[in-house]
């Protein structure tokens, strides 16, 4: 049985990613928060710094009519903007609401613009803050600190999502894998009750329900195949004994005869479709292992039971195949298949030549006549020549597929080709 390959992203590691990656955002969005926290109440401080030296210098101005010197070392009252310091005045022209600017030499400058009521004269409280930032400095610790924080972080996650991950999923795993390694002859039962009860027990409830209804289907289906089978072989013997002794009854005409052979043929059909059917009804329960059988007399057999077909008919069967060659194939499979083939290809040569013989390891039945069709696998699907009921090729494929039997149809000529692989072939030499 073909074994699916296991699946490249388990369910348990989508969860852990799952968690990871949210882990991960929390903890980046945690980090830029708290960077913007501590850089706004920086920056608010210094300006509630400003903003009082600012109000300072307007009361003082607003009695003496002059500025007064600031209290703040770092600070400076500027009333002309070209004397600000590292060329501040350029920029603040170009930029007239800002109010904080990075200068040379890593200084920093934050600015309040004092502007009196009469706004006949304005000035400039210039704060020079680079030694007073408190986060510059301990950005690369802070930075630092958030990223050994968000490993933390992530490896909890990590632990955590796997512990849940593996106890989720265990359940589903385990019901995965029941069901992955159940075959048609071995069926799981009974194994819904090992399943807790949430949604996978559930679903192993209806997975138990579905297979057993599957398996009582499909074993009523093959035992009224066996049954059918067996139920038609006896009268089907007893129409072709009555057709023989009939047969060799004298003083029959050519048309009660041509009736007669015209039954014997049917019934002959009728008797390879139920031998077929009981192969493929016995299949799941006894499939036959492969061995090492010789093919001529197998081919030789095939013939003479299909050669009803060909009464009638001006056709030649060459058989090019030594007696030495052997294939390896189960022998009533092989001998089904090679049925239906050598019977179909008959079917469709009303004149001409059927060959038979070996090509490398296949065995090829060519017939002169007519092509294969692309629904002809189908079942009841046959063409205008055949007296079949259309199930040959389809019980073909069937039954290749079932046993890894190689086959493949091409048309040559206006005629068709099959080939059958004939596994380990010994001693292989073609009869001329």
């Amino acid at each position: 049985m073909t074994r699916t390959t296991p699946p490249r992203r388990k369910l348990r590691h989508r969860l852990m990613l799952a968690f990871a990656g949210f882990a991960l955002f929390v903890a980046a969005l945690y980090g830029f928060y708290v960077v913007l926290f501590v850089y706004l109440v920086e920056d608010r401080f210094l300006d509630g710094l400003l903003q009082q030296e600012a109000q300072v210098q307007l009361a003082h101005h607003a009695a003496t009519g002059d500025w007064t010197r600031p209290q703040l070392h770092f600070v400076a009252v500027h009333v002309d903007p070209t004397t600000l310091p590292d060329g501040l005045d350029a920029r603040l022209a170009a930029e007239p609401l800002r109010r904080e600017f990075s200068g040379n030499d890593g200084r920093h400058y934050h600015l309040v613009k004092l502007e009196l009521p009469t706004k006949a004269e304005s000035a400039w409280v210039v704060a020079e803050v680079s030694q007073q930032l408190a986060v510059r400095p301990m950005r690369g610790d802070i930075l630092r600190w958030l990223g050994w924080s968000s490993l933390v972080v992530l490896s909890l996650s990590l632990l955590l999502g796997a512990w849940l991950a593996r106890r989720t999923t265990a359940p589903l795993s385990r019901l995965a894998v029941l069901v992955d390694e159940a075959t048609p002859l071995h069926l799981p039962a009974g194994f819904s009750d090992d399943f807790p009860d949430h949604e996978v027990g559930m679903l192993a409830r209806g997975l138990e329900r579905l297979i057993l209804r599957v398996d009582d289907f499909v074993t009523r289906e093959r035992e009224f195949t066996r049954d059918a089978s067996h139920e038609l072989r006896t009268p089907l013997a007893v129409i072709r004994s009555a057709c023989e002794r009939l047969a060799a009854r004298d003083g029959l005409d050519i048309e009660s005869r041509r009736q007669l052979d015209h039954v014997r043929q049917s019934a002959c059909q009728l008797e390879q479709t139920v031998a077929t059917l009981l192969v493929l009804a016995r299949e799941r329960h006894a499939a036959e292992a492969p061995g090492e059988l010789a093919l001529l007399p197998l081919l030789e057999r095939v013939i003479v039971e299909q050669a009803p077909v060909l009464d009638g008919r001006a056709v030649e069967v060459q058989l090019n195949v030594a007696a030495s060659t052997r294939a390896y194939q189960p022998e009533t499979v092989l001998h089904v298949v090679l049925s239906n083939l050598v019977g179909n290809a008959f079917a469709h040569t009303p004149t001409g030549i059927v060959v038979i013989d070996v090509d490398g390891p296949w065995l090829r039945i060519a017939n002169p006549c007519g092509g294969i069709k692309e629904d002809a696998f189908r079942p009841f699907v046959k063409g205008d020549p055949s007296a079949g009921f259309g199930l040959g090729l389809a019980i073909v494929r069937r039954l290749s597929e079932r046993h890894d039997i190689a086959l493949r149809f091409d048309t040559d000529g206006g005629g068709t080709v099959a080939r059958v692989g004939l596994g380990v072939v010994a001693h292989l030499a073609l009869a001329r």
